[in-house]
Protein backbone atom coordinates (compact mmCIF):
# COMPACT_ATOMS: atom_id res chain seq x y z
CA UNK A 1 0.00 0.00 0.00
CA UNK A 2 1.31 3.48 -0.88
CA UNK A 3 0.81 6.52 1.35
CA UNK A 4 -0.31 9.69 -0.47
CA UNK A 5 1.45 12.74 0.92
CA UNK A 6 0.39 16.31 0.16
CA UNK A 7 3.16 18.90 -0.42
CA UNK A 8 2.00 21.22 2.37
CA UNK A 9 0.44 20.39 5.73
CA UNK A 10 -2.46 22.82 5.44
CA UNK A 11 -5.95 22.24 6.81
CA UNK A 12 -8.16 22.41 3.76
CA UNK A 13 -11.91 22.19 3.22
CA UNK A 14 -13.27 18.67 3.30
CA UNK A 15 -14.10 18.48 -0.44
CA UNK A 16 -10.41 18.94 -1.26
CA UNK A 17 -9.67 15.54 0.26
CA UNK A 18 -12.59 13.91 -1.57
CA UNK A 19 -11.20 15.41 -4.76
CA UNK A 20 -7.77 14.02 -3.86
CA UNK A 21 -9.28 10.53 -3.70
CA UNK A 22 -10.73 10.98 -7.18
CA UNK A 23 -7.51 12.38 -8.57
CA UNK A 24 -5.36 9.56 -7.19
CA UNK A 25 -7.86 6.95 -8.40
CA UNK A 26 -7.77 8.32 -11.95
CA UNK A 27 -4.14 9.43 -12.19
CA UNK A 28 -1.98 6.71 -10.62
CA UNK A 29 -1.69 3.00 -11.35
CA UNK A 30 -0.60 1.12 -8.22
CA UNK A 31 -3.17 -1.31 -6.75
CA UNK A 32 -3.61 0.41 -3.36
CA UNK A 33 -3.25 3.91 -1.94
CA UNK A 34 -4.02 5.29 1.51
CA UNK A 35 -3.93 8.66 3.26
CA UNK A 36 -5.25 10.37 6.40
CA UNK A 37 -6.66 13.86 6.83
CA UNK A 38 -8.38 16.14 9.31
CA UNK A 39 -10.70 19.11 8.90
CA UNK A 40 -12.21 21.92 10.90
CA UNK A 41 -15.74 21.11 12.18
CA UNK A 42 -17.73 19.86 9.20
CA UNK A 43 -20.86 17.85 8.48
CA UNK A 44 -20.74 15.65 5.40
CA UNK A 45 -23.88 13.94 4.16
CA UNK A 46 -24.38 11.12 1.68
CA UNK A 47 -24.94 11.30 -2.08
CA UNK A 48 -28.64 10.51 -1.72
CA UNK A 49 -29.57 12.43 1.40
CA UNK A 50 -31.65 15.60 1.65
CA UNK A 51 -29.64 18.16 3.60
CA UNK A 52 -32.62 19.72 5.39
CA UNK A 53 -33.66 16.29 6.70
CA UNK A 54 -30.19 15.27 7.92
CA UNK A 55 -28.41 18.42 9.12
CA UNK A 56 -29.26 21.04 11.74
CA UNK A 57 -28.41 23.88 9.37
CA UNK A 58 -29.22 26.65 11.84
CA UNK A 59 -26.89 25.18 14.46
CA UNK A 60 -24.12 24.59 11.92
CA UNK A 61 -24.31 28.12 10.52
CA UNK A 62 -24.31 29.75 13.97
CA UNK A 63 -21.33 27.64 15.12
CA UNK A 64 -19.19 27.90 12.00
CA UNK A 65 -19.64 24.25 11.02
CA UNK A 66 -19.26 23.67 7.29
CA UNK A 67 -21.63 21.37 5.35
CA UNK A 68 -20.83 19.37 2.22
CA UNK A 69 -22.18 16.49 0.17
CA UNK A 70 -20.06 13.52 -0.86
CA UNK A 71 -20.44 11.19 -3.85
CA UNK A 72 -20.62 8.01 -1.78
CA UNK A 73 -23.77 6.72 -0.15
CA UNK A 74 -24.33 6.13 3.55
CA UNK A 75 -25.38 8.41 6.35
CA UNK A 76 -24.49 11.79 7.80
CA UNK A 77 -21.06 12.24 9.44
CA UNK A 78 -19.54 14.91 11.67
CA UNK A 79 -15.78 15.53 11.49
CA UNK A 80 -13.45 17.80 13.44
CA UNK A 81 -9.72 17.99 14.08
CA UNK A 82 -10.00 15.20 16.65
CA UNK A 83 -11.56 12.85 14.10
CA UNK A 84 -9.04 11.33 11.67
CA UNK A 85 -10.46 10.60 8.24
CA UNK A 86 -9.08 7.59 6.35
CA UNK A 87 -9.09 7.29 2.54
CA UNK A 88 -8.38 3.99 0.77
CA UNK A 89 -8.19 3.62 -3.01
CA UNK A 90 -7.95 0.18 -4.60
CA UNK A 91 -8.28 -1.62 -7.92
CA UNK A 92 -10.66 -4.11 -6.25
CA UNK A 93 -14.17 -3.36 -7.50
CA UNK A 94 -16.32 -5.90 -5.64
CA UNK A 95 -18.15 -3.99 -2.92
CA UNK A 96 -18.29 -6.61 -0.19
CA UNK A 97 -14.76 -7.89 -0.76
CA UNK A 98 -13.36 -4.35 -0.79
CA UNK A 99 -15.19 -3.38 2.40
CA UNK A 100 -14.25 -6.60 4.19
CA UNK A 101 -10.59 -6.32 3.23
CA UNK A 102 -10.32 -2.68 4.25
CA UNK A 103 -12.11 -3.09 7.57
CA UNK A 104 -10.06 -6.19 8.46
CA UNK A 105 -6.88 -4.19 7.81
CA UNK A 106 -7.99 -1.29 10.02
CA UNK A 107 -9.27 -3.53 12.82
CA UNK A 108 -6.01 -5.49 12.76
CA UNK A 109 -4.03 -2.24 12.99
CA UNK A 110 -6.01 -1.19 16.07
CA UNK A 111 -5.51 -4.60 17.66
CA UNK A 112 -1.74 -4.11 17.23
CA UNK A 113 -2.18 -1.29 19.75
CA UNK A 114 -3.87 -3.64 22.20
CA UNK A 115 -7.38 -2.47 21.34
CA UNK A 116 -10.23 -4.99 21.18
CA UNK A 117 -11.36 -3.90 17.69
CA UNK A 118 -13.43 -5.79 15.15
CA UNK A 119 -15.31 -5.14 11.91
CA UNK A 120 -19.07 -5.23 12.36
CA UNK A 121 -22.27 -4.77 10.39
CA UNK A 122 -22.31 -3.13 6.98
CA UNK A 123 -19.55 -0.60 7.48
CA UNK A 124 -18.50 -0.13 11.12
CA UNK A 125 -15.45 -0.88 13.24
CA UNK A 126 -16.23 -1.48 16.90
CA UNK A 127 -14.22 -1.44 20.13
CA UNK A 128 -15.80 -3.54 22.87
CA UNK A 129 -19.16 -3.26 21.09
CA UNK A 130 -19.03 0.53 20.60
CA UNK A 131 -18.52 2.23 17.24
CA UNK A 132 -15.22 4.00 16.60
CA UNK A 133 -15.30 4.11 12.79
CA UNK A 134 -17.95 4.27 10.07
CA UNK A 135 -17.15 3.94 6.38
CA UNK A 136 -18.66 4.57 2.95
CA UNK A 137 -17.86 3.38 -0.56
CA UNK A 138 -18.10 4.42 -4.17
CA UNK A 139 -16.82 3.49 -7.61
CA UNK A 140 -14.67 5.26 -10.14
CA UNK A 141 -13.93 3.48 -13.42
CA UNK A 142 -11.65 0.57 -12.53
CA UNK A 143 -11.29 1.73 -8.92
CA UNK A 144 -13.06 1.59 -5.59
CA UNK A 145 -12.79 4.24 -2.90
CA UNK A 146 -13.52 3.63 0.78
CA UNK A 147 -13.44 6.54 3.17
CA UNK A 148 -14.43 6.84 6.77
CA UNK A 149 -13.98 8.16 10.26
CA UNK A 150 -11.65 7.25 13.08
CA UNK A 151 -12.94 8.95 16.21
CA UNK A 152 -9.91 9.86 18.30
CA UNK A 153 -11.36 12.50 20.65
CA UNK A 154 -14.34 13.96 18.78
CA UNK A 155 -16.77 16.30 20.55
CA UNK A 156 -19.80 14.01 20.80
CA UNK A 157 -22.28 16.70 21.89
CA UNK A 158 -21.37 18.98 18.99
CA UNK A 159 -21.63 16.01 16.64
CA UNK A 160 -25.15 15.18 17.82
CA UNK A 161 -26.33 18.80 17.74
CA UNK A 162 -25.00 19.30 14.21
CA UNK A 163 -26.85 16.34 12.72
CA UNK A 164 -30.00 16.30 14.87
CA UNK A 165 -33.25 18.28 15.12
CA UNK A 166 -33.06 21.41 17.26
CA UNK A 167 -35.45 20.11 19.95
CA UNK A 168 -33.42 20.19 23.21
CA UNK A 169 -35.06 17.06 24.64
CA UNK A 170 -34.22 15.10 21.52
CA UNK A 171 -30.65 16.43 21.56
CA UNK A 172 -30.16 15.45 25.21
CA UNK A 173 -31.43 11.93 24.59
CA UNK A 174 -29.33 11.75 21.43
CA UNK A 175 -26.11 12.69 23.22
CA UNK A 176 -26.75 10.08 25.91
CA UNK A 177 -27.57 7.40 23.34
CA UNK A 178 -24.55 8.16 21.15
CA UNK A 179 -22.21 8.07 24.14
CA UNK A 180 -23.54 4.60 24.94
CA UNK A 181 -22.96 3.30 21.40
CA UNK A 182 -19.95 5.32 20.19
CA UNK A 183 -16.45 5.53 21.63
CA UNK A 184 -13.37 7.70 21.12
CA UNK A 185 -10.07 5.95 20.51
CA UNK A 186 -8.40 8.13 23.15
CA UNK A 187 -10.27 6.13 25.79
CA UNK A 188 -8.45 2.95 24.74
CA UNK A 189 -4.85 3.94 23.89
CA UNK A 190 -2.12 5.96 25.59
CA UNK A 191 -0.47 7.55 22.53
CA UNK A 192 -1.53 10.98 21.26
CA UNK A 193 -3.22 11.66 17.95
CA UNK A 194 -0.01 12.41 16.02
CA UNK A 195 1.69 9.28 17.35
CA UNK A 196 -1.37 7.28 16.35
CA UNK A 197 -1.30 8.65 12.81
CA UNK A 198 2.40 7.86 12.51
CA UNK A 199 1.76 4.32 13.75
CA UNK A 200 -1.03 3.73 11.23
CA UNK A 201 1.09 5.03 8.37
CA UNK A 202 3.99 2.73 9.30
CA UNK A 203 1.74 -0.29 9.74
CA UNK A 204 -0.16 0.11 6.48
CA UNK A 205 2.40 1.67 4.15
CA UNK A 206 5.88 1.41 5.64
CA UNK A 207 8.13 3.77 3.67
CA UNK A 208 6.06 3.58 0.46
CA UNK A 209 5.11 7.17 -0.35
CA UNK A 210 3.57 9.05 -3.26
CA UNK A 211 4.36 12.75 -2.83
CA UNK A 212 1.94 14.94 -4.71
CA UNK A 213 3.32 18.01 -6.44
CA UNK A 214 2.03 21.55 -6.69
CA UNK A 215 0.82 20.66 -10.18
CA UNK A 216 -1.13 17.72 -8.72
CA UNK A 217 -2.73 20.03 -6.15
CA UNK A 218 -3.82 22.45 -8.89
CA UNK A 219 -5.60 19.58 -10.68
CA UNK A 220 -7.20 18.43 -7.43
CA UNK A 221 -8.54 21.94 -6.82
CA UNK A 222 -10.28 21.80 -10.21
CA UNK A 223 -12.09 18.62 -9.11
CA UNK A 224 -12.85 20.18 -5.73
CA UNK A 225 -14.72 23.04 -7.41
CA UNK A 226 -17.58 20.69 -8.34
CA UNK A 227 -18.13 19.78 -4.69
CA UNK A 228 -18.36 23.46 -3.74
CA UNK A 229 -21.22 24.41 -6.05
CA UNK A 230 -24.62 25.01 -4.42
CA UNK A 231 -26.16 22.69 -7.02
CA UNK A 232 -24.07 19.77 -5.78
CA UNK A 233 -24.30 20.58 -2.07
CA UNK A 234 -28.01 21.27 -1.90
CA UNK A 235 -29.39 19.60 -5.00
CA UNK A 236 -32.67 20.68 -6.50
CA UNK A 237 -34.68 19.46 -3.51
CA UNK A 238 -38.01 19.64 -5.37
CA UNK A 239 -41.38 19.23 -3.68
CA UNK A 240 -43.12 15.89 -4.13
CA UNK A 241 -46.69 14.75 -3.77
CA UNK A 242 -45.85 11.48 -2.01
CA UNK A 243 -43.16 10.31 0.42
CA UNK A 244 -42.63 6.65 1.33
CA UNK A 245 -40.28 5.57 4.12
CA UNK A 246 -38.97 2.03 4.38
CA UNK A 247 -36.08 0.13 5.91
CA UNK A 248 -34.59 -2.84 4.08
CA UNK A 249 -32.52 -5.09 6.31
CA UNK A 250 -28.90 -5.30 5.19
CA UNK A 251 -29.39 -2.45 2.72
CA UNK A 252 -30.40 0.68 4.64
CA UNK A 253 -33.04 3.31 5.26
CA UNK A 254 -34.98 4.66 2.27
CA UNK A 255 -37.11 7.78 1.88
CA UNK A 256 -38.65 7.86 -1.58
CA UNK A 257 -40.12 11.14 -2.85
CA UNK A 258 -42.46 10.72 -5.81
CA UNK A 259 -44.41 13.23 -7.87
CA UNK A 260 -47.27 11.56 -9.65
CA UNK A 261 -49.33 13.32 -12.30
CA UNK A 262 -52.03 11.60 -14.29
CA UNK A 263 -51.09 8.26 -12.63
CA UNK A 264 -47.57 8.56 -14.11
CA UNK A 265 -44.30 9.08 -12.21
CA UNK A 266 -43.14 12.59 -13.19
CA UNK A 267 -40.18 12.87 -10.81
CA UNK A 268 -38.49 10.56 -8.35
CA UNK A 269 -35.84 10.89 -5.64
CA UNK A 270 -34.58 7.98 -3.55
CA UNK A 271 -32.89 9.27 -0.41
CA UNK A 272 -31.22 7.28 2.33
CA UNK A 273 -28.05 5.82 3.83
CA UNK A 274 -27.74 2.97 1.33
CA UNK A 275 -24.57 2.36 -0.72
CA UNK A 276 -24.46 3.20 -4.39
CA UNK A 277 -22.44 0.90 -6.65
CA UNK A 278 -23.86 2.06 -9.99
CA UNK A 279 -25.52 4.96 -11.81
CA UNK A 280 -28.79 5.57 -9.99
CA UNK A 281 -29.82 8.59 -12.08
CA UNK A 282 -29.59 7.05 -15.54
CA UNK A 283 -29.57 3.37 -14.66
CA UNK A 284 -32.61 3.39 -12.39
CA UNK A 285 -34.51 6.65 -11.89
CA UNK A 286 -34.37 7.41 -15.61
CA UNK A 287 -36.13 4.10 -16.28
CA UNK A 288 -38.96 4.90 -13.87
CA UNK A 289 -39.81 8.49 -14.74
CA UNK A 290 -42.70 8.37 -17.20
CA UNK A 291 -43.81 4.93 -16.00
CA UNK A 292 -47.32 4.33 -14.67
CA UNK A 293 -47.30 4.41 -10.88
CA UNK A 294 -48.35 0.82 -10.24
CA UNK A 295 -46.29 -2.09 -8.86
CA UNK A 296 -46.84 -4.04 -12.09
CA UNK A 297 -45.58 -1.19 -14.30
CA UNK A 298 -42.55 -0.55 -12.07
CA UNK A 299 -41.66 -4.26 -12.04
CA UNK A 300 -41.86 -4.36 -15.83
CA UNK A 301 -39.67 -1.25 -16.16
CA UNK A 302 -36.84 -2.80 -14.12
CA UNK A 303 -37.29 -6.40 -15.23
CA UNK A 304 -34.18 -6.39 -17.42
CA UNK A 305 -31.77 -4.80 -14.94
CA UNK A 306 -30.15 -6.04 -11.72
CA UNK A 307 -30.95 -3.37 -9.12
CA UNK A 308 -28.29 -4.76 -6.74
CA UNK A 309 -25.65 -3.54 -9.20
CA UNK A 310 -26.88 0.01 -8.60
CA UNK A 311 -27.90 -0.09 -4.91
CA UNK A 312 -25.82 -2.57 -2.94
CA UNK A 313 -27.77 -5.65 -1.78
CA UNK A 314 -31.17 -4.31 -2.94
CA UNK A 315 -33.22 -6.87 -4.86
CA UNK A 316 -35.63 -5.83 -7.63
CA UNK A 317 -38.68 -6.87 -5.62
CA UNK A 318 -37.51 -4.76 -2.65
CA UNK A 319 -37.15 -1.71 -4.89
CA UNK A 320 -40.81 -2.02 -5.84
CA UNK A 321 -41.77 -2.17 -2.16
CA UNK A 322 -39.92 1.04 -1.25
CA UNK A 323 -41.87 2.95 -3.92
CA UNK A 324 -45.32 2.11 -2.53
CA UNK A 325 -47.08 2.57 0.78
CA UNK A 326 -47.65 -0.62 2.85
Amino acid sequence: MIYVELPAMLVRRLPFYLATEEYVACKFDSPEYFFMWQVNPTVIFGRNQLIEAEVNLEYCRSHGIETYRRKSGGGCVFADMSNIMFSYITTDTTVRLTFDKYMRIVAHTLRRLGVNAEASGRNDIMIDGRKVSGNAFYHKPGRSIVHGTMLYDTDIETMVRAISPSDEKIVSKGVKSVRQHVTNLKEHITIDIEEFKAFVRRELCGDNTLRLTAADVAEIEKIEAEYLTPEFIYGNNPKYSLTVKRRVEGVGEFTTDIEVKGSVIRSLNIRGDYFLVGDIDNGLIGRLVGVEYTPEAVEAAIAHIDVSKIIHNLENKELTKILFQP
